[in-house]
């Protein structure tokens, strides 16, 4: 284990990938990062799927036997992402025993266009967690307004959910009560609650992006000294929601059935902009008890060069609501900060979805040429 890495792990913080391909399973890539750099999960998305499907030739065999079987694009995406998803929990197995659950987790999102439809979302849920089949799987919802019922009938059901897409405070607040709402019901439904965990994604880089464009628009040199701070504050805030709501009598009842808390996971933790550093995401969210899921080029430089200094959060929160305070008096708002930022990720993952339909598609059309070529050979 790299001596930062360690550290981090040593401060209480779970090292999650946010990656996932069939040629990182393939090559033992993936293997090499659990033993050297204490990654303990692994978070998908449909951009990772997308991109994933769009370069190598890992995937080329199982697309011959679907384009064979006559699999249409839909049934070809689900079969291959589960497959991907299965093989990691496989992988991730020895750290989720360990840890009882805790960790080990890797996460697979629901399609992105029902992230409107609560209905759907909890139909589509249930579906890619049976055909996965591993107690290590986590099931992505969005936190929109309709995701927030799809998140408590899904846990209700027993099934480990990753609410993503976490933006404003407000929103997280929601989350927290869905999934204590969904705890409640899977307790009535006679579900063992010990075995139903759950993480909430709160997306940080992102925040900065939209709120520093903003500073820049206001221009003056207050402005210009608060870029790079919205998101950590952000963040430190949500920590603090997060400590406030399971100390409270609700939770002890729900702690005392054998419940796991909701454990907050930083998300969209790339730094964006080239002038902050490039591990601010990771060394100013330090604390125990949380997730940091990594692009590998953020684990690649916390690994070399993260300053791992102890907990950077709780002591904070004084500072991060003046910081928000000072970026609404100069008339940013918030409320349209995160709605602008819900809206954007939902549409992101739609068009993400969207690419990774098209490879698909051509990667079917493909092989079923190449056996008509084969077959036109023969005759």
């Amino acid at each position: 284990m790299t001596a930062n890495t360690q550290a981090l792990s040593d401060a209480g913080v779970s090292i999650w990938l946010d990656d996932l391909s069939r040629e990182r399973l393939n090559d033992g890539s993936l293997r090499q990062l659990i033993e050297g750099k204490n990654v303990v999960g692994v978070t998908t998305n449909p951009t990772i799927f997308a991109s994933a499907l769009a370069k190598g030739e890992a995937y080329d065999e199982q697309v011959e036997e679907l384009a064979a079987a006559g699999a249409d694009v839909e049934t070809a995406v689900f079969e291959i992402t589960t497959a991907d998803v299965a093989e990691a929990c496989d992988l991730f197995a020895p750290v989720a025993a360990a840890t009882g659950g805790v960790d080990g987790r890797v996460s697979l999102e629901v399609d992105p266009r029902m992230a409107r439809d609560g209905d759907k979302t909890v139909a589509e849920a249930a579906r890619l967690a049976e055909k996965v089949g591993k107690s290590n799987v986590h099931i992505k919802i969005p936190a929109t307004f309709e995701g927030l019922d799809a998140i408590t009938k899904t846990l209700a059901a027993g099934i480990s959910v990753n609410v993503t897409l976490i933006f404003s405070l407000e929103r997280y607040r929601a989350v927290i009560n869905a999934f204590m709402t969904g705890l409640e019901q899977a307790k009535e439904n006679g579900k063992d609650l010990s075995t139903i965990h759950s993480v909430a994604s709160f997306f940080v880089s992102r925040v900065d992006t939209e709120i520093d464009k903003r500073l820049d628009a206001v221009g003056t040199d207050e402005a210009t000294a608060l870029k790079g701070k919205a998101g950590l504050a952000n963040a430190r805030l949500a920590f603090q929601i997060f400590e406030q709501q399971f100390a409270t009598e609700r939770w002890a009842t729900l702690a005392d059935a054998g419940a796991n808390p909701q454990r907050p996971l930083w998300a969209s933790t790339g730094v964006k902009d080239p002038a902050l550093p490039d591990t601010l995401y990771v060394t100013e969210l330090v604390t125990k008890g949380v997730v940091n899921t990594m692009p590998e080029k953020t684990l690649d430089a916390a690994a070399d060069h993260a300053e791992v200094t102890g907990d950077t959060i709780r002591g904070t929160y004084d500072d991060a609501n003046a910081t928000l305070d000072a970026i609404d008096k100069l008339g940013i708002s918030y409320d349209d900060v995160v709605k602008v930022l819900e809206d954007e990720g939902v549409s992101k993952f739609e068009v993400s979805w969207g690419e990774l339909l098209e490879t698909v598609q051509n990667a079917l059309d493909g092989a079923k040429a190449k056996v008509g070529s084969g077959a036109e050979g023969t005759r």
